[in-house]
């Protein structure tokens, strides 16, 4: 295994990049961390898939009599994982057991559901195409306000061609499903060459690549400047969309900055894709494997900690389905349950979960095979699978599937465990929103809740779910 903290840490002394107080990058974890300063910073990746997941899906199918009882009625209980069997298409994470939660009855009401929901499910609240409707941050980027890093974020997509987000730009930048801020969309990276090209550009090994660069850069200077000038003379709403314009220009300036201090470093881990992810024809497949190199790429090299990552929304025709490669399939239509070249919409489900899984699988074995501090970088990371629009295809939100992949470091009490809180309309019940303020108050964020409410659940909806928190 690399020691990548040490690795980093040598190379920016190298640079001499201690003698600048106040940019220093996150290349060492004991360095940016607000949570927690002197410790490896953590690390969030949230994935998540569209055309919903099926709650019965991700029960153990080695339950006893009396707790299936209880799965069927939808009441809470809990079991250890090492005396259970994964679902059949969960099986590429068998080997990580003792890393894996199965959380089920936390629901999203105040979300967006049906078809496509937007910032939805990351920022718990109603939201659609209307940059209006974005409330505030995403609980992805108010994690990365926590754990500081030059990039703050990354996001990748497979992005819909068929409504949706985005519709249209499978290969390009679009915007993306993640949120800085109020009226403020994050932009989302549809292939593995454009994110490569745009996060790794400032370390391009050819000269062309490198010109581009440095004109980008002046071209930024130069909208900087103008655009901040401009607002100057506006008034209302049009004066607060080109301020926020002229601001996310000066970011990329500030992320850039910070990114060339620590240009050395991030070169030994631009992702070498083969030809197969740079490929325009890709499959979808082959799009996601692509997109998992880039994230790691991402993560090791201390650009980010924190991503995003769209593995399909319901828009996307998937290609590569194992079985059936060639064909293009409408999920629309998986959603409604048809069979397409001769294969039914459950084997389907299973087939593109079961991939789904590999990714999963991939990221985690890479980051345990990376030393940091007195462990892996995996200590210090969580990893998030759930659906964009709850429990099924036209769904209601009254159920959000979470799979979870936790670190020994994530000072949550996770691992082993299949956890079904109380259904919704019951006394108990949680929200995404409780498990975001869950996540963002053991991290440093002492927020009461967040997210909005739902309005048909009686009584204090705040708070931490505590059964949970160590």
């Amino acid at each position: 295994m690399q020691n990548r903290r040490d690795f980093i840490q040598n190379a920016f002394l190298a640079m001499g990049g201690l003698s600048l107080p106040g940019i220093i990058p996150n290349l060492s974890a004991a360095q940016m961390s607000v949570a927690n300063p002197g410790n490896p910073p953590m690390r969030f990746i949230f994935m998540h898939r569209g055309n919903g997941l099926f709650p019965k899906s991700v029960v153990p199918p080695t339950l006893g009599p009396q707790e299936q009882a209880l799965e069927d009625k939808n009441l809470p209980f809990e079991v250890d994982l090492d005396r259970h069997q994964l679902p059949d298409w969960m099986g590429p994470l068998e080997k990580h057991k003792a890393n894996l939660t199965i959380l089920q009855g936390l629901s999203g009401k105040m979300c967006t559901t049906g078809h496509h929901s937007w910032c939805s499910s990351l920022g718990a609240y109603m939201a659609n195409e209307r940059l209006s409707s974005i409330k505030w941050a995403t609980v992805d980027f108010e994690l990365a306000k926590l754990f500081p890093s030059p990039l703050e974020h990354i996001e990748l997509a497979c992005f819909p061609t068929g409504g949706g987000n985005a519709r249209g730009s499978l290969d390009g930048i679009a915007k993306g499903f993640s949120a800085r801020g109020p009226q403020q969309p994050n932009y989302a990276f549809g292939c593995p060459k454009i994110a490569v090209d745009e996060i790794f550009k400032s370390v391009a090994n050819t000269k062309d690549g490198q010109i581009k660069y440095q004109l980008e850069r002046k071209v930024l200077e130069f909208a900087a400047a103008n655009q901040s000038g401009l607002a100057q003379h506006l008034q209302g709403i049009e004066r607060n969309k080109v301020g926020n314009y002229a601001n996310s220009i000066e970011d990329i300036r500030e992320k850039n900055r910070k990114v060339d201090l620590m240009a050395d470093v991030v070169r030994q881990y631009i992702p070498k894709l083969d030809d197969k992810y740079l490929n325009k024809d890709m499959s979808t497949f082959d799009r996601q494997i692509g997109h998992v190199e880039v994230l790691l790429a991402s993560l090791i090299s201390g650009l980010t900690n924190v991503a995003a990552f769209t593995v399909d929304e319901l828009g996307h025709e998937y290609t590569g389905i194992t079985g059936m490669e060639k064909e293009k399939v409408n999920m629309h239509d998986v959603g409604h349950g048809k069979v397409i070249a001769g294969v039914d919409a459950l084997e389907i489900r299973h087939r593109t979960n079961t991939h789904h899984m590999t990714l999963v699988d991939r990221i985690v074995t890479r980051l345990k095979g990376v030393r940091e501090g007195n462990g892996t970088m995996f200590d210090n990371t969580m990893i998030f699978y759930f659906p964009d629009n709850g429990e099924t295809h036209h769904s209601h939100g009254t159920e959000y599937p979470f799979i979870v992949m936790a670190g020994s470091n994530t000072k949550l009490n996770l691992g082993r465990r299949y956890m079904r809180l109380p259904y919704w309309g019951t006394v108990g019940h949680k929200t995404l929103g409780n498990w975001y303020t869950t996540l963002l108050n053991v991290n440093g964020n002492p927020i009461k809740h967040y997210g909005a409410l739902d309005p048909a659940l009686k009584g204090d909806q705040t708070g931490l779910i505590k059964e949970l928190v160590i």
